[in-house]
């Protein structure tokens, strides 16, 4: 029974009891005074007795041997005990003090289990159990905390991670790497070292640390894609009916460093032919590899590596020019004098083809040996077509761009030359694109197209880089959709993209549906084409995000031990107290405080002054 100044536990701490009526008024330890239930609280010592009591007994005793207590318990593993017995068991006697330091050893749990009025001793193998979890849990609080004191030391070298570190500070690190990498959105030990817990702040602590070196990309990891290659496997090509365009000189024209050609061209007189490898041959609707296509959007592009959209073994069987002929979808393009498509047929084709460089390209223009006659008529028929669309309204936009090579750990950035060639392969695919859309809509055939709204433009844009940002800014998201509408940017009534199926996945959507009709198979309904668009589009633009934040953190890894370098830079557009440049060496847009105006389009030459690689931040300051 409760009575005035017994000992009591309420919530886990000890309290005194001060009256006994409706309700109890107790004095908890630590002065706090409150009224209770009876139900509420638990009496371990009649009393009466004082709070002072039990602080004696926690502050001027030591804790029990623990070898008396194993004793105890093991004299009770068959028996049961009250808290009393427990208390003159373990202490001697039953005291205020000692009933509390046995309602902990209850409470504890790894010896004695019950409640106060029935205590028994655990069975043993449960208490070797947990005596062996206790002992792992301390030995790694002793691991974590000499973690946490190395990280704290302060020094240059005293928290750098070694090759000969212990297990426990690799995990720990790992843990660290864990939310660097954004697969956890926790870490302990950044929490308990004070810091914030974000995939920043882990980043900067792996680099200061040495766990990671600068050359470590976690950005596509972040965004959940693969750093490995489509597996699903492609048969080759099936045994079909093709027409024979080996006769044709096709030519692939790409950057030197393309390994997987997937378009080519051929002039046949006032005939266009674009030439797409065709995956799709064998890469059905539904299957796994196309379901595996689909989840990853595009071909993953990044300065370390290739993470393809399709199983890589297929570019032997597909891209266009690996092997002799190749199989391809061509795209017959009719064009009248002025280059407007009169109309477009789609065939299934073997094709020989040539593969040349840009550069190699542009040096055969007006010349007639090798596909220089060619090529000069394929630069006619792209000049002819960029007018016309300039002439429908299109943008035409011209940035610096830059190419990032990055090989064990040697870094570097090169301008990439302005070809014309690569004016004329665009040219080129624009009008396959334009032609794709046009059959697909007189066919009523469920179609992915590619849309753009153009905004207000300026009634007079500035020249140079400043008006291509102008314009820039100007310029709406594009949108695909299963109904074709303008692509204002393009100045094209109609358009769609069919000539990348081994890189983006609505390319290859597209080729599904052309050969579904080709082969008189019933297509995807528009409903699912709309899925599988969406569907795709969502893991393009995360590639695509991927791309753009990897090209910005080897950026400034390229550019971490060049402070003080100065580089030239183009004013595009003054905003307040800063100006907004652009450095096409690097192909990196900027904004420095200027005291100064400058005019847009004025060169001027800005240093480096600070990289912090994990917030992907690069300062320059004007000379």
């Amino acid at each position: 029974m409760i009575r005035e100044k017994g000992l009591v536990v309420y919530k886990n701490r000890p309290a005194l009891v001060n009256s006994v009526g409706e309700k109890i008024s107790i004095a908890v330890l630590g002065g706090e005074q409150v009224r209770v239930r009876e139900k509420d609280v638990e009496l371990i010592y009649p009393g009466p007795c004082a709070l002072t009591d039990v602080e004696a007994w926690v502050s001027g005793n030591d804790v029990p041997d623990p070898k008396e207590v194993r004793g105890v318990w093991e004299l009770l593993e068959e028996d049961v005990v009250s808290l009393k017995e427990l208390a003159e068991l373990v202490y001697g006697e039953y005291t205020v003090g000692t009933s509390w330091a046995a309602y902990t050893l209850l409470r504890d749990g790894l010896y004695f289990s019950g409640d106060i009025d029935a205590i028994h001793g655990r069975k043993c193998a449960e208490v070797v159990a947990d005596e062996q979890k206790r002992a792992e849990k301390q030995r790694e609080a002793l691991a974590r905390d000499c973690f946490l004191q190395r990280l704290r030391a302060g020094s240059a070298s005293a928290g750098r991670f070694s090759e000969d570190d212990t297990p426990d500070s690799r995990r720990f690190f790992q843990e660290i790497e864990a939310l660097a990498y954004k697969r956890t959105d926790k870490n302990r030990t950044l929490k308990d070292l004070g810091k914030q817990e974000t995939p920043v702040e882990a980043h900067r602590l792996l680099l200061s640390t040495g766990f990671w070196s600068p050359f470590v990309n976690p950005y596509p990891t972040r965004l959940g894609l693969s750093l490995v290659s489509a597996k699903a496997s492609l048969a080759p090509p099936p045994a079909e009916e093709r027409v024979d365009l080996t006769h044709l000189v096709s030519l692939a024209i790409d950057n030197a460093w393309s390994e997987d050609p997937d378009d080519a061209v051929s002039i046949d007189g006032n005939t266009l032919y674009i030439h797409v490898a065709d995956p799709a041959a064998s890469l059905v609707s539904g299957s796994v590899a196309d379901i595996e296509a689909r989840d990853r959007g595009a071909t993953l592009y990044l300065p370390e590596g290739v993470s393809r959209m399709i199983n890589p073994d297929a570019l032997a069987y597909f891209a266009l020019g690996l092997q002799s002929p190749s199989p391809a979808l061509s795209f017959k393009l009719t064009l009248d004098d002025a280059g407007f498509i009169m109309g477009t047929e789609v065939i299934r084709s073997f094709v020989n083809v040539n593969r040349l460089t840009y550069a190699e390209a542009d040096a055969m223009r007006g010349e007639t040996a090798d596909f220089g006659a060619d090529i000069t008529r394929l630069f006619a028929i792209a000049d002819r077509n960029l007018e016309r669309r300039l002439n429908a309204g299109a943008i035409a936009l011209e940035f610096p761009e830059t190419h990032i090579t990055f090989n064990g750990e040697e870094l570097s950035i090169t301008q990439i030359a302005s070809y014309r060639s690569a004016s004329m392969v665009r040219e080129c695919m624009l009008l396959a694109g334009e032609g794709a859309a046009e059959w697909a809509l007189r066919r009523r055939l469920p179609f992915p197209y590619v849309t753009q709204e153009v905004g207000d433009l300026p009634n007079e844009p500035l020249p140079g880089l400043a008006g291509a940002y102008q314009l820039r800014r100007c310029m709406r998201p594009r949108s695909l959709s299963a109904k074709p509408a303008a692509h204002g940017g393009l100045g094209l009534d109609a358009y769609t993209q069919v000539t990348s199926p081994l890189r983006r996945y609505t390319d290859l959507l597209a080729h599904q549906q052309i050969r579904a009709f080709l082969r008189n198979e019933s297509p995807l309904s528009e409903d699912a084409v709309l899925l599988h668009l969406a569907a795709g589009e969502a893991a393009s633009n995360a590639t695509t995000q991927a791309e753009r934040m990897s090209r910005a953190h080897w950026t400034a890894v390229y550019l971490s031990d060049k402070k003080s370098s100065c580089w030239d830079a183009v004013a595009l557009e003054r905003r307040g107290s800063r100006t907004l440049f652009i450095i096409p060496a690097l192909g990196l847009e900027t904004q420095v405080a200027l005291k100064q105006n400058v005019e847009p389009n004025e060169l001027v030459s800005l240093t480096l002054a600070q990289v912090k690689i994990p917030e992907l931040e690069i300062t320059f300051v004007a000379e």
